[in-house]
């Protein structure tokens, strides 16, 4: 539970980055908004990057496991055909 709500606070402040750069790049055309266009742009940058990390990590490790339609897919042990022990 602990890893999806930090998973979830990331995307709020990957989307709350994104939406203060955007502001500054349209409302402001000064050198200083330029600036904190860049800085917002840099964080979700990197937010983004140590979510990829974490997940992984998490994944990895065993911490968070992945419950989609590939799992199930891959879990399904394939049926033997040994002709041979006859």
């Amino acid at each position: 539970m602990i890893i999806k709500a930090v998973v979830i606070i990331a995307f709020i402040l990957i989307i709350f980055s994104l939406g203060s750069a955007l502001f500054h790049l349209i409302n402001h055309k000064t050198q200083e908004s330029s600036e904190k266009t860049v800085k917002a742009l840099t964080f979700r940058i990197s937010l983004s990057i140590l979510l990829f990390i974490f997940l992984f990590i998490a994944v990895a490790t065993g911490i968070f496991k992945p419950h989609g339609l590939g799992v199930k897919i891959h879990a399904e042990k394939p049926v033997q055909t040994d002709t041979l022990s006859k």
